[in-house]
């Protein structure tokens, strides 16, 4: 088989669906069950999906001037989407693949992957012309994909039941853990948890886009409800790109690092992510809604203790390794973060059982199911 990957969620910061498709780019191009794989990104052909990061930082600029301009973002997508067909006129044997929600227009088999409808769940935490961007396109994109592919059986269930997509076209295939994401020996950690000011410091980690469905403000909440004592010990260290919709998480902050108890660190390049992760003493995740959840999962492969949510996928990535609590009971979450921090018992059990819930998920096995999609695919086309 031939396959056409679209690699436009390869831009810095590299985010969750950015890590997946890397991952995939890697472990598509050297199957032995694709002949041929083509990288396109924006608006042209790229060779290398290592070199992609580096490619793409112009159109990561250029995307972050867009999205605030409906004009400008209506033109680029009818631009690029005729470029992209007159490219691929003759490229009709082969698969596409978007792994970011929408398709471009393609006359050969395509697919899709979905990774959540926090577009439709959540509307006021997205920007309006995100919402508008996925109300335009993801009819189009349901239309034209021949099979989707979604990160967990929640959201699965989901498209079938909200977008009304026969059950038989959806796939569930879970995203990895790179084996970079381990336990390690504390002085290993040492130079990379200096860079960031944490060397010698019992923190409790938290990773991701600073975004108002990653539910942060309430965690902020429920940690500033600690004993002071216990929040001296373990101050929060916060790890993520800088996202949208902010004001009220930048309320919560400010009091907490003027105290010291709260290090933002921003984002952080993935060499240095897998020290600070394997050198928390716990992580939290509280997000109100997710397809995957993959920081979640890093934090468990790096035998750290981990609270998370009750709700969306968060269960199935967590399996019983890790705490649960409703993000939005804000009681709930702060007797949980006094649990992840000092019951030392269940610590101990959570890092064991934490290590085997991850050894569950890897790269190797979402790139080996996402081929099996495509073969099922190919069949079905051979005999329509």
């Amino acid at each position: 088989m031939k396959l056409i990957l679209n690699v436009d969620a390869i831009t810095h910061p590299l985010t969750g669906i950015g890590q997946y498709t890397l991952r995939l780019a890697r472990g598509l191009r050297s199957h032995s069950a694709i002949e041929e794989t083509r990288f396109y990104s924006a608006y042209r052909w790229i060779e290398d999906p290592e070199q992609v990061l580096a490619a793409n930082r112009p159109i990561a600029r250029i995307r972050r001037w867009i999205p605030f301009k409906p004009l400008a973002l209506n033109v680029y997508g009818a631009v690029r989407s005729r470029a992209f067909l007159w490219q691929t006129r003759a490229l009709k044997h082969y698969i596409l693949h978007s792994p970011n929600y929408i398709l471009l227009p393609f006359d050969g088999p395509a697919v899709a992957t979905i990774h959540d409808l926090s577009y439709l769940h959540y509307p006021q935490h997205h920007p309006r012309e995100r919402i508008l961007f996925m109300e335009r396109n993801m009819p189009r994109t349901l239309a034209q994909a021949a099979a989707i592919i979604c990160d967990s059986e929640f959201i699965r269930q989901e498209i079938i039941a909200i977008l009304k997509v026969p059950a038989d076209k959806v796939t569930a295939v879970p995203l990895g853990v790179d084996r970079a994401f381990h336990p390690r020996d504390p002085e290993s950690l040492r130079p990379a948890l200096a860079r960031h000011h944490l060397d010698g410091l019992s923190y409790l980690l938290a990773v991701s886009t600073l975004e108002p469905r990653k539910n942060l403000p309430r965690l902020l909440a429920a940690y500033a409800r600690l004993p002071e004592s216990l929040r001296t010990r373990h101050p929060l260290a916060l790890v993520g790109a800088k996202g949208w919709l902010n004001n009220e998480l930048e309320r919560h902050l400010a009091p907490l690092e003027r105290t010291g108890q709260l290090r933002r660190l921003g984002y952080v390049p993935e060499e240095d992510l897998h020290a600070l992760y394997a050198g928390a003493h716990a992580f939290a995740y509280p997000s109100l809604y997710e397809g995957f959840g993959l920081p979640l999962l890093e934090a468990m492969a790096s035998g750290v203790p981990a609270l998370s949510s009750n709700c969306s996928s968060l269960p199935e990535v967590a399996g019983d390794a890790a705490l649960l609590v409703d993000p939005e009971d804000l009681d709930a979450l702060t007797i949980g973060l006094e649990r992840l921090l000092g019951d030392e018992p269940w610590r101990a059990w959570a890092k064991t059982r934490g290590l085997e819930q991850a050894s569950r998920f890897s790269w190797d096995c979402c790139v080996e199911e996402t081929v099996a999609v495509y073969r099922r695919l190919l069949g079905e086309t051979a005999h329509g």
